[in-house]
């Protein structure tokens, strides 16, 4: 049991992390400082993250993983339709 709690907290952190960068390109709709290449990628393996935390059963892995992928995704969109 507290090896999920320690999961979670970690999602959580992490997780959380991204929230700042997802509503200042949101409002800004400015995306010149971050990399494509690296978004993309990042994007890709928060996805197959995701996957493997479903396939695993692993609940702080998923939550974490379909979170990020949420802002990541968004972040990437925004990178790539206000080049």
């Amino acid at each position: 049991m507290y090896v999920t709690i320690i999961g979670l907290l970690a999602a959580f952190g992490t997780t959380v992390s991204f929230l700042p960068q997802a509503i200042k390109t949101i409002q800004t709709k400015n995306t010149s400082g971050i990399s494509l290449s690296m978004y993309a990628l990042f994007t890709a393996g928060t996805l197959l993250w995701l996957i493997y935390g479903l396939l695993s059963h692993s609940l702080p892995v998923t939550i974490a993983n379909a979170i990020t992928f949420i802002f990541a995704s968004i972040i990437l969109a925004y990178k790539i339709r206000y080049k």
